[in-house]
């Protein structure tokens, strides 16, 4: 009898080792890190359009121009410890005009955040993986004011009528129009290349045809690479 329990549970024990090692392993999760970019050498060129409306100022409608070079430098660590990236950005008034290194900021992903430190202020542009039910604020770790996100179009193909990408993430910032604030802000990241479109308008029009004060800023791609 003994005998018979001690084959019975080594022929139970065999068959769900049998059975563990058939089945699939199971795929790793899949974040989509690369939609932030954060390689080193990699380098995005936007063309830049800037304005500013105010009422009180001599020029009540300022318009700029001119062309934006991003890059991912060499890793740093900030002051929490983390491991992250220089981020680089260049202007130029044309294309033929040499660029000019403007500032330095820095990136890093801690966690499922795609981080950015912008003039010392720290904002979340990616919550990662890319799903329609993630919902975040931008400016969780900064004094600014509360910048609600979520993620349309998901790994969906986008163009700006010029150039095409094949996988991209939609994030929502604004949408909001009253009759006074006419608000809308949103930012488009390629796989593989990062930001390749921001639309923002913040605009107070006090029920005229034109904006009395505001800004707005617009970027558009132009290139992109490894250096």
């Amino acid at each position: 009898m003994n005998r018979f329990i001690i084959y019975i549970f080594f022929t139970v024990i065999c068959s769900l080792v049998f059975v563990s090692s058939c089945k699939k392993e199971e795929p790793a999760p899949l974040f989509h890190f690369e939609y932030f970019g954060l390689t080193e050498g990699r380098f995005i060129v936007y063309d830049v359009v800037e304005i500013r409306h105010d009422d009180q100022a001599v020029t009540l409608h300022d318009t700029m121009r001119y062309q934006l070079k991003t890059l991912w430098g060499q890793t740093y660590i900030d002051n929490e410890g983390r491991d992250g990236r220089e981020f680089l950005r260049y202007t130029r008034a044309a294309s033929s005009d040499a660029w000019m290194l403007s500032d330095i900021w820095y990136g890093l992903i801690d966690g499922n955040r795609g981080e950015l430190v912008e003039e010392n202020q720290r904002r979340v542009k990616l919550v990662f993986a890319p799903t329609s039910q993630k919902e975040w604020d931008a400016n969780s770790f900064n004094l600014d004011e509360p910048l609600e996100c979520f993620y349309d179009n998901i790994h969906n193909e986008y163009s700006d009528g010029t150039n095409f990408f094949d996988s991209t993430i939609t994030i929502e910032q604004g949408d909001e129009s009253n009759g006074i604030d006419t608000i809308r802000k949103f930012e488009v990241y390629a796989k593989n290349i990062g930001l390749v479109h921001l639309f923002s308008k913040d605009n107070d029009y006090q029920f005229t045809p034109v904006p009395q004060n505001g800004k707005e800023l617009y970027y558009t791609f132009v290139s992109s690479g490894i250096e």
